[in-house]
């Protein structure tokens, strides 16, 4: 049974609401109540709603996280659509409530928080969710200067309509920008970088290079690794099985146990071929994180062939220190099936069913379903 894609959802309700008025944005209480007091319509839930349209004949396969009233509970219940509320807000909502909601959201381990809204929405919810989970924004705002949005609500709907398929979408890192608007309304357009976050985009799904021969594969292993080598810091690495995990150890210059687990710190080894008990140890009170890949052809990340991965030691990692690695080959000779766990801890498997991103070379990650077999 395909388990239900967690799609998050923020509205922002007053964002661009001064734009057709000319006030030049929609920060602070004043300038909304001003707008509204002009007649400004609020025009974001119409514009989710476009997004959310191309989503229902996938109702049965999707439910939504959101907040309370015009935040999302609203159009996501009239639309007919599974809805959970996370968060109560107050009658005028605020940027603390879009912060808040973020947080439940991320509590509730959403596969995908799609918000509608301008850059200071994606400030907001950049200011809580940094890279931890991916995100869509549908422009309803009057400064769109951000490149966390779609280029239309519509494109949200067909990036989140892939998701839920369970195809491959690419992740990438896009910035957050906001600009004054207090000198947005005096004629000076100055635009700040607030962060990233890391957003889904829809992928042509084209290996870079030539699939098939040896020295287009260990091209494509090598950017793979210099990826996870980059982003290694003086945690504890858990080096799973696997072809594409030893080609991480030999960038390193260390020797590998290609069918059994290493641990790596500082890119010095630690221990050779550990036990499940011998890995628990090394980690336990320990920040860690784990590399894996998974069995070619079959598509297990967990119970085939790395047991010494015990339900206890990828509890003590988290999945959130989970570091999956493939190339785009490996991937699509699944023929679209899912990556499976079968951890022996059914609790376990269902925890870490859904999506997760992918690195598949040098700053280049998709996302892909994992599911546990039934």
């Amino acid at each position: 049974m395909q388990p239900v894609f967690k799609l998050g959802l923020i509205i922002n309700p007053y964002a661009g609401i001064g734009g057709a008025l000319a006030l030049k944005g929609s920060d602070g209480a004043e300038i909304r109540q001003k707008a509204l007091a002009m007649g400004a319509k609020q025009l974001a839930p119409e514009r989710t709603a476009q997004a959310l349209e191309l989503l229902l004949p996938y109702q049965s396969q999707m439910k939504i996280y959101t907040a309370a009233g015009a935040m999302g509970e609203e159009l996501a219940r009239q639309m007919g659509f599974d809805t959970q509320v996370c968060y109560q807000p107050p009658a005028q909502t605020e940027s603390e409530d879009t912060e808040q909601t973020a947080r439940e959201l991320i509590e509730e381990k959403v596969d995908l928080l799609l918000f509608a809204g301008g850059d200071g929405t994606a400030r907001n919810i950049c200011a809580v969710v940094d890279e931890r989970i991916p995100v869509l924004g549908i422009p309803a705002g009057c400064k769109i200067h951000s490149g966390v949005y779609s280029v239309t609500p519509k494109a949200a709907g067909r990036v989140v309509e892939k998701l839920v398929k369970g195809e491959l979408v690419s992740l990438h890192q896009a910035e957050v920008m906001d600009i004054d608007e207090q000198g947005f309304r005096q004629g000076i357009v100055k635009a700040r970088h607030f962060g990233q976050m890391q957003v889904p985009a829809e992928l042509e799904y084209v290996q870079s290079v030539k699939m098939g021969g040896r020295e287009s594969e260990e091209l494509v292993l090598d950017d793979i690794a210099a990826h996870v080598i980059e982003q290694m810091d003086d945690e504890i690495y858990v080096m799973g099985s696997g072809s594409t995990v030893a080609a991480v150890m030999q960038s390193m210059g260390l020797d590998n146990t290609l069918l059994g687990v290493d641990l790596v710190q500082n890119q010095q080894l630690l221990a050779s071929d550990v036990t499940a008990h011998e890995l628990l140890e090394a980690i336990k009170d320990k920040s860690a994180k784990l590399v894996i890949t998974l069995i070619g052809g079959q598509g297990h990340i967990f119970g085939r062939g790395n047991q010494q991965l015990s339900p206890q030691v990828i509890r003590a990692v988290g999945k959130q220190n989970i570091i999956l690695v493939a190339t785009k080959s490996k991937l699509n000779a699944l023929n679209g099936r899912p990556l499976l766990t079968d951890t022996g801890d059914h609790q376990l498997d269902q925890e870490l069913c859904g999506l997760m991103p992918v690195i598949t070379g040098y700053h280049d990650q998709v996302l892909y379903p994992v599911q546990t077999p039934q």
